[in-house]
């Protein structure tokens, strides 16, 4: 019988994928079994997330609509159909967003942490915060009077605002707004009463307007189109290029507006006339605007004792304390999964080198790096004193832009030498080289990873660290930085593998040889998204032949799993828990190497317009290592949601004392091995084996 691969009715649409991934973080924040903190943190990461989805999908979606564009994708479903249906799941979310809200507030209470408006305050709360009011913020804040001498103001991509009604002396309506900066917090904070400040400007508002009389007010906020639209053709300055698209990125297509419910009907239809947005697209709230803000209360320090323990990563041998780094990687290659063990070691291994007179060069890439970014100052230290460093440090990076402008020029005035990225493509490879003079020798030292060389997110982020100094990995990387500093079009490597030309068809091929074993073979696959309609009818096809595939796949998955004759040996788990699920690890029963990790998430845009890197796990124990923590996440019991074939997920669920949570038990036994004093280095993955893992 012939099965036609590229039917529609075997893939799941991308963007109604990504919703289903989004509800699932809502869902953890009505968890009760987590403390309430953490279930707030959840609505600030449904909430960011859902700003991010407006900026850059459903802005693109609107850009095909208007197009007349009528199909995007093997699904089929055209840009009308896909935003229909988001705008009916958000809008019916909406009700589940402030449910639990409401619910989370009253846990709140019983610890005695408030969300209060100003009116809601004591006497004595009121005072505090007024005296606090006129010394920092109305100084601040301007009045925006809107008539036909004061036209509506220009409205930055996620402004927020007060729109007010009111009334002057000779009874003549007026409209008029407050703008609320982004640098002005967002709560005031009276103990562990949190005052949302639109609350505070709104009752103060007649000290701005003086001489109107208020009749409404609404709080708003505004999204824009925030895709950069980059010519590169165009670019014989490419800094100035990236920093004019950072300012047009606030001129975008407005998309969204959200604002309170109960709003006065002639002061929304003053917002609409002149902010002309689709009815779908404006968002009545009946709690606090901007979600994402929340995480201001989440991070309060006297109240992490209603979050989830904090983990402290833990450095293990051979990265011990006070031990040389790098004799440590000349003696053995050395394989870390963060959070549970340290990023430190990554930071070390930049700033020692800097440091060590005997360090010739230096080069790496650089993606999402944080503001305060303890890896390029050491690079920036290491260039002023004379070592040879490179740095492709990613313009393109959304959202990080400007800090990487900033990065970018700093480092160029150490005299770096800075390169900006790639024409027609984004590096999104995680590499690092270090080369010493060693006696009469060159010694080079090389990490590959899985994630940012960010110490901040690598502390919520679980991702792979691998560092090695085998010959055949320098060769292969110092052949990757000649091609991208050069003009060299040989991109073929011999241990590792490249995109945008190689990794899809070796992913292809391990696929295929693993289908060649049938019901003996077995695939697992880690990402954060599955898209790639190559890849996925490539598994179909190795499905077909019996082979066992798990898929570990914590948002976008358009592959669907359970259809007869087609995927009915496919599994997909997603996994959502207290840490960001971030590697690609790739495993094949009968590869030579059988464990790879890499930067690609399986999706067009990593396998065929970005530069990425797939890593071979050849050392047998390290190998053994991720085999280990593969096992560990297909077991969990706790964290995990299993796909249907119809496209829901059902979250796997046990209660007894069978519970298996991948997070605290890499917790729990990563402090125990930090208790243990060991010369060597403990080989936890088999200990943690027979607690838990069938290898």
């Amino acid at each position: 019988m012939s099965i036609d691969l590229t039917s529609p009715d075997l893939y799941f649409n991308r963007e109604l994928s990504w919703l289903k991934f989004n509800s699932r973080v809502l869902a953890q924040a009505k968890r009760k079994s987590l403390p309430p903190l953490e279930r707030l943190k959840f609505l600030a990461i449904y909430g960011t997330n859902l700003d991010e989805f407006y900026m850059i999908r459903v802005a693109g979606l609107k850009r095909l609509f208007k197009a007349r564009v009528q199909e995007t994708a093997i699904d089929k479903l055209s840009p009308t159909q896909q935003l229909k249906t988001i705008h009916k799941t958000i809008h019916k979310e909406q009700k589940i967003v402030e449910s639990n809200f409401e619910t989370i507030m009253s846990d709140l209470k019983e610890h005695k942490v408030f969300i209060k408006s100003f009116e809601e305050l004591s006497t004595t709360e009121q005072e505090v915060i007024s005296d606090e009011f006129f010394d920092q913020i109305y100084p601040v804040i301007m009045p925006i009077a809107i008539d036909a001498k004061h036209p509506f103001p220009h409205l930055n991509n996620l402004s927020f605002a007060l729109a007010l009604k009111m009334e002057d002396k000779e009874g003549n309506i007026k409209h008029g707004l407050i703008r609320i900066p982004r640098i002005l917090p967002r709560f005031f904070k009276v103990n562990h009463t949190f005052v949302p400040l639109e609350s505070v400007v709104d009752h103060f508002s007649g000290e701005l307007f003086g001489g109107m009389k208020k009749l409404a007010s609404t709080p708003f906020r505004v999204t824009r189109n925030a895709d950069l639209e980059i010519e590169e053709e165009e670019a014989d300055d490419f800094l100035e290029i990236m920093e004019e698209g950072l300012r047009s990125r606030n001129r975008g297509m407005l998309i969204r507006l959200e604002l309170m419910e109960g709003v006065d009907e002639d002061l929304l239809r003053f917002l609409t006339t002149h902010l002309e947005l689709d009815k779908l697209d404006i968002y009545h709230y009946d709690i606090p605007l901007n979600l994402g803000t929340l995480w201001d209360i989440v991070t309060q320090p006297s109240l992490a004792h209603l979050t989830l323990p904090t983990y402290s990563p833990k450095n293990l041998p051979p990265f011990a304390e006070n031990k040389n780094l790098f004799k440590a990687i000349e003696k053995q290659d050395v394989l870390l999964y963060h959070p549970f063990e340290s990023f430190d070691p990554v930071v070390r291994f930049i700033q020692e080198a800097a440091k060590d007179p005997d360090t010739l060069s230096m080069r790496m890439t650089l993606y999402r790096v944080g503001k305060n970014s303890p890896i390029v100052k050491a690079l920036i230290k290491a260039s002023k004193a004379g070592k040879q460093v490179t740095v492709l440090l990613e313009l393109k990076a959304r959202f990080d832009e400007e800090n990487n402008l900033h990065w970018a020029k700093a480092l160029e005035e150490a005299g770096a030498h800075v390169i900006y990225g790639i024409k027609g493509l984004k590096v999104h490879a995680k590499v690092a080289q270090v080369t010493k003079r060693k006696e009469k020798k060159l010694q080079a030292y090389v990490h590959l990873g899985t994630g940012n060389y960010n110490p901040a997110t690598s502390r919520i982020y679980t991702d792979f660290s691998y560092f090695t100094c085998k010959p055949e990995f320098n060769r292969d990387v110092t052949k990757f930085f000649h091609f991208i500093t050069g003009f060299s079009d040989h991109s073929k490597l011999d241990t590792l593998t490249l995109s945008p030309e190689h990794i899809k068809p070796k992913l292809i091929a391990m696929i295929e040889h693993e289908s060649s074993y049938k019901e003996e073979g077995h695939i697992v696959l880690k990402a954060n998204s599955l898209v790639d309609a190559d890849i996925i009818q490539a598994l179909y096809k190795a499905s077909i032949a019996g082979v066992k595939i798990q898929l570990i796949i914590r948002g976008i998955c358009t592959l669907r799993p359970g259809v007869k004759n087609v995927s009915e040996n496919i599994s997909v788990y997603s996994i959502i828990g207290k840490y960001l699920e971030h590697p690609r690890v790739y495993f094949f029963k009968h590869d030579k190497n059988q464990c790879y990790i890499s930067s690609a998430d399986l999706m067009p845009r990593n396998l065929i317009r970005r530069i990425e890197i797939l890593t071979p796990i050849i050392e047998p124990k390290l190998a053994q290592k991720v085999r280990q923590l593969l096992a560990l996440q297909l077991q969990d019991n706790q964290l995990s949601w299993r796909l249907k074939s119809s496209g829901e997920y059902k979250q796997i669920k046990q209660n007894d004392s069978k519970a298996v949570n991948n997070h605290h038990i890499l917790e729990e036994y990563m402090n125990r091995m930090h208790d243990q004093t060991q010369k060597e280095t403990p080989d936890y993955v088999t200990k943690l084996a027979k607690k838990v893992l069938k290898d």
